[in-house]
């Protein structure tokens, strides 16, 4: 196992053993029964009207309280969806923004499930999300936010926490359309998706091109050279760390220095911490042109 492989496990590791982001003891059980019992659902649903599998989840999580809120057990309305002027179903009545509102009600869960779909295909405000990639869970929650879904000035936010706490990107990738999938090669196995530092990351295995990544996480060839700030030519070792997104400005709190290890690299160094080239060479106070050498002790953060 290489060096690399070795510091980033072992950050993985730390993070996990101290209660870190990716700690499944902050997980309410409930939540994961949830999960448990409509994923299939979302996945389905995803996969007949293109929106992301984590974003039904997590608004099905946040607007019935993991279906223990009133509207969820006494009306099957999971997404808390208001009557409106064309709701022609049954209705109740509930206390929200203002007191006595009317919202749909539903003889089973699956039909709100589908009128939810239904209600974001149909209206032109949520037109610009199916633009985005259904991998693409951070565009679709901030989009939601700003067409209105809801009046929570927070809404986005609570909604990517929910995904990441309870890992529900992965199920885009089981939603994803049979065309998006045969662009993959046969045979290809999807990627383990590691969390350090905050950031998702995948190893590169043997055979594995920039390009195949890609299909596989709906990133585009030039986002994955961003966010690891390497050439699209750049060879990939397998153990080598790729990056599903942009890179920190600094590490955690608990890594201030790093020691330099014969023949590594800034480039390196940044992989290792998740942190962006051009902030490592700033907190140390280097040029581009700086080469570090075995023994030098580099400011982290």
């Amino acid at each position: 196992m290489s060096f690399k492989r070795l510091t980033l496990f072992s950050l993985f590791a730390i993070s996990v053993f101290w209660g870190g982001d990716v700690s499944a003891q902050s997980r309410n059980r409930l939540y994961m029964q949830y999960i448990d019992t409509y994923k299939d659902l979302a996945i389905s649903h995803q996969k007949k009207y293109k929106i992301p599998a984590s974003i039904t989840l997590a608004q099905g999580l946040l607007e019935s309280g993991a279906g223990r809120g009133t509207l969820a057990r006494k009306s099957n309305n999971h997404f808390g969806i208001k009557c409106h002027n064309k709701w022609t179903g049954a209705r109740v009545y509930h206390d929200d923004d203002a007191k006595g509102e009317c919202f749909r009600k539903y003889k089973h869960p699956k039909d709100s499930y589908e009128d939810h779909s239904l209600f974001l295909t149909r209206n032109m405000r949520y037109a610009q999300l199916f633009e985005l990639k259904s991998t693409d869970y951070k565009g679709w929650a901030r989009g939601l936010q700003r067409c209105g879904y809801a009046t929570d000035k927070a809404y986005a936010s609570k909604l990517i926490q929910i995904i990441e706490l309870y890992d529900l990107y992965r199920y885009d990738r089981k939603g994803r359309s049979s065309q998006e999938v045969s662009e993959l090669p046969v045979g290809y196995k999807p990627h383990q998706v590691y969390r350090s530092s905050g950031l998702y990351y995948i190893e590169v295995r043997v055979g594995d091109n920039l390009k195949n990544i890609g299909k596989e996480f709906g990133i585009s060839v030039k986002k994955l050279c961003s966010y690891n700030e390497i050439p699209k030519d750049y060879p990939l070792d397998p153990g080598m760390v790729i990056y599903l997104e942009k890179k920190n400005k600094k590490a955690d709190k608990a890594y201030t220095r790093h020691i330099v290890s014969a023949g590594e690299s800034m480039h390196d160094i940044s992989q290792i911490y998740g942190i962006r080239m051009k902030y490592l060479y700033k907190m140390n106070h280097k040029d581009k042109d700086y080469v570090p050498s075995e023994g030098d002790v580099l400011i982290l953060r």
